[in-house]
């Protein structure tokens, strides 16, 4: 997992280099050059935020004792994304400026504070957008939680359930051993009974015998 980190790390690089690049060369250019310019930088940018998306996921894969370390570099990457969509935003505003005073003429053109007030607003939805993804992940982690808690807890309950059906099982066979138990010791009080019974017979028999036969002599 680490190494495939690495290598997304590899790509972030090379594109955030290029796309800063690019950027600090808009407010130089014009015309149609100028135009190409910021749509392909709004390209790379994205490609950049799909970089982070892949990276983010490789390390909920990593184990949590080297994720710390992952994270760390994670956060940093996320930060230098968020200055250069402000840095790419500041040249696209200027060259939105530039393109407005072209077509209206100077009396068309922003002041200054114009613009700041327009970045200002701009950072602010942003701001709103990252906090109602945020909020989003949040509530998508929580849903998950809450089906793997459902999950442990249907897998619990057909466990007790098995537990019951083995405990009915486990009575009926102790239940059918007592009854088994019980007719063997009848059998053999029985067996016992027909033994003295037969002795007795015997004895007396014996007895008889002796007393005809001295009763003869």
């Amino acid at each position: 997992m680490s190494s495939d980190f690495e290598t997304y790390e590899q790509d972030f690089g090379t594109l955030t280099a290029d796309v800063t690049n690019k950027i600090g060369r808009i407010p130089k250019l014009a015309g149609e050059e100028k135009t190409q310019l910021v749509l392909n930088v709004d390209k790379q940018l994205e490609e950049v935020r799909e970089l982070l998306e892949q990276m983010d996921l490789e390390v909920r894969e990593i184990p949590i004792q080297s994720r710390g370390m992952y994270s760390s570099r994670l956060k940093s990457y996320k930060q230098e994304m968020e200055k250069l969509e402000k840095d790419f935003k500041r040249s696209r505003i200027a060259y939105s400026d530039e393109v407005r005073n072209e077509l209206l003429g100077d009396d068309g053109g922003s002041s200054e504070s114009q613009r700041a007030h327009l970045l200002d607003n701009t950072e602010r939805l942003e701001r709103s957008s990252r906090r109602l993804e945020a909020g989003y992940q949040i509530a998508v982690e929580t849903e998950q939680v809450g089906q793997e808690i459902l999950a442990n807890l249907h897998s619990d309950r057909e466990k007790i359930q098995r537990s019951r059906d083995r405990l009915r099982e486990t009575d009926a066979n102790l239940g059918k051993s007592s009854r088994i138990l019980t007719s063997m010791l009848r059998r053999i009080i029985q067996n016992r009974v027909l033994v003295f019974i037969l002795g007795a017979i015997i004895l007396l028999t014996i007895v008889l015998a002796i007393y005809f036969n001295l009763r003869g002599h």
